[in-house]
């Protein structure tokens, strides 16, 4: 099966190459599931940072494959497992979720440096307080995020958009503080919220949801809010 244009471009950023096997599938919500992997060797080369993340494979239902990135949790390098949550919409990724039982496989690539690599990491120093943005998508990242900042302060705004969104688990601390939103018109008041914020001196900006609002939050962030170019983490999740 052809990877087409996006496996010619992993191939010339010499991502890595590995076959994931299902160990588990668990239902989160009516639009959420965990499914559990053993890592075919990748956290013995790729140490658990956090928002680590890969690229899997899909066969998009024309003889091609797609790739698309998804957040590890629940890492366990000693048994080289470890697990992905997806958030079911539409599409290939998500009708191979639905699907997966215990046994099947699974192409993924990951980038260990440059372009497009999974390198994040707390700035250092601490900032003042952490703004996050993200929705179902990116909220198995910003839980890693959570779980490494301690005790640091943290304010979340999360895009919904199925009710059962919002008893999914976050990582809050005692310091941080969660608001969930509802899409409507494509990240309204997503973006409304960027422009109310006062951000702390020190403050740092992580941003991931699609990719319009992606773009909207980062440019309120510099434009209206002055922060730098090194304040501020984004990645669009989806389109």
């Amino acid at each position: 099966m052809s990877k087409g244009v996006d496996g010619i471009i992993m191939k010339a950023w010499r991502a890595e190459n590995y076959t994931l096997t299902v160990t588990s599938t668990e239902p989160v919500t009516d639009k959420y599931v965990r499914i559990g992997f053993t890592g075919d060797g990748l956290l013995a080369e790729h140490p658990v940072h956090p928002t680590q993340w890969i690229r899997l494979w899909f066969d998009d239902g024309t003889g091609r494959e797609r790739q698309r990135g998804y957040s590890l949790v629940h890492q366990d390098p000693a048994d080289d497992t470890f697990a992905i949550e997806f958030a079911l919409h539409y599409g290939p990724a998500s009708k191979w979720a639905e699907n997966a039982k215990p046994g099947d496989v699974i192409e993924a690539s990951l980038m260990a440096k440059g372009v497009g690599s999974s390198n994040f990491a707390i700035p250092e120093p601490t900032p003042s307080e952490l703004l996050i943005f993200g929705d179902t998508a990116s909220l198995p990242a910003i839980n890693s995020i959570l779980d490494a900042i301690g005790g640091t302060p943290a304010k979340v705004w999360l895009e919904w958009q199925y009710e059962s969104d919002r008893t999914l688990p976050v990582h809050a601390g005692a310091a941080t503080e969660v608001t969930w939103l509802q899409r409507v018109d494509d990240g309204r008041l997503m973006r409304e919220q960027a422009e109310k914020l006062t951000p702390a001196s020190g403050a740092f900006a992580w941003v991931a949801c699609d990719g319009r609002t992606t773009r909207a939050i980062v440019k309120t962030l510099r434009a209206t809010h002055g922060l730098d170019k090194g304040s501020i983490k984004s990645q669009a999740y989806w389109k």
